[in-house]
């Protein structure tokens, strides 16, 4: 990774938030966020962005040190987040906008012409936040471990997250570097899988059987961690004991149980709302049920 030119603009720090309360209220605004920018273009990928949701509000509001501005692309001294199932932009792109990367007002471009906010997180807009091209499926894992081998290079004590879909782990990269991360002993780094159950045909079970995830990454060597990624009081305890497991010799993973959709009652759940926008009628119904104490829609 190159370095990028000073700012002269003052750092702007992360955003600590502490209350799981107004997490909540967070992850109802970048709910709305989702919902809104799918509809406003009908196209985009709601249901794994929905679900989502809470783990990255947790990962860039509680739980990792990074700073937003001036940003920098190695990110030294700061914690890394990598999207490798890329999709789920709209989500990646409110948390980023929402925790001070960019305007939140370019959240009304997603996916229009010559907008940063590409349907699939890239690199040459130079859009802060964002230090990798993804949705390729099955990339991410490889990439998060280079970065995790060079802050072990340049002796920096963070911490690299990445995110995969458990659909994604169909790809056969996500094995050959979870083989190469337990060799290595690569354990600045948390892997994250959303496991939802649930791919653009059917269900994992159905399309590809996935199996015994926790077996499998065990087997690798890894050291495996279960929770559910939509409650809070249950996924804040998770990354903490994740957090506790790095720098002893093995790499960590997080099984995610989520649902697909979560927050929106008509798509929880269901693989249909992978890929597909919500009409005018489905959109009001969705706001209607993301209900924010303070209204801040782009």
């Amino acid at each position: 990774m190159s370095h990028s030119s000073p700012a002269a603009t003052a750092p702007v720090a992360a955003p600590q938030v502490q209350s799981i309360d107004e997490l909540k209220q967070i992850a109802a605004q970048v709910r709305r966020d989702i919902v809104r920018m799918v509809h406003a273009v009908n196209s985009g990928h709601p249901g794994g962005s929905l679900g989502c949701t809470d783990l990255l509000v947790a990962l860039y509001f509680k739980v990792m040190k990074h700073q937003p501005a001036p940003f920098d692309m190695d990110g030294r001294d700061q914690d890394l987040f990598f999207l490798s199932n890329g999709h789920i932009s709209p989500v990646f792109y409110s948390v980023l906008a929402r925790s001070g990367y960019f305007p939140v007002s370019e959240l009304g471009t997603f996916r229009k012409l010559n907008s940063r906010l590409q349907g699939h997180p890239a690199t040459e807009e130079g859009l802060p936040g964002v230090r990798v091209a993804s949705g390729s499926l099955g990339q991410g894992l490889s990439v998060a471990l280079g970065a995790a081998q060079a802050k072990k290079l340049n002796q920096d004590e963070r911490t690299v997250f990445v995110l995969m879909g458990d659909g994604e782990l169909e790809e056969g990269q996500i094995w050959e570097a979870a083989m190469y991360a337990a060799h290595h002993k690569v354990d600045n780094l948390i892997g994250i899988v959303d496991r939802n159950g649930q791919q653009i045909d059917g269900s994992t079970d159905q399309i590809g059987g996935l199996g015994d995830l926790r077996a499998k990454f065990e087997a690798f060597g890894w050291k495996v961690i279960e929770g559910d990624g939509n409650q809070f009081e249950t996924l804040l305890p998770a990354l903490e004991e994740a957090q506790a497991l790095t720098r002893q010799g093995q790499p960590v993973m997080l099984l995610m149980d989520t649902q697909m959709g979560f927050g929106v009652d008509y798509m929880m759940g269901s693989h249909k709302w992978h890929g597909v926008a919500p009409n005018d009628e489905q959109l009001e119904k969705a706001l209607q049920q993301l209900e924010v104490e303070r209204n801040s829609d782009y």
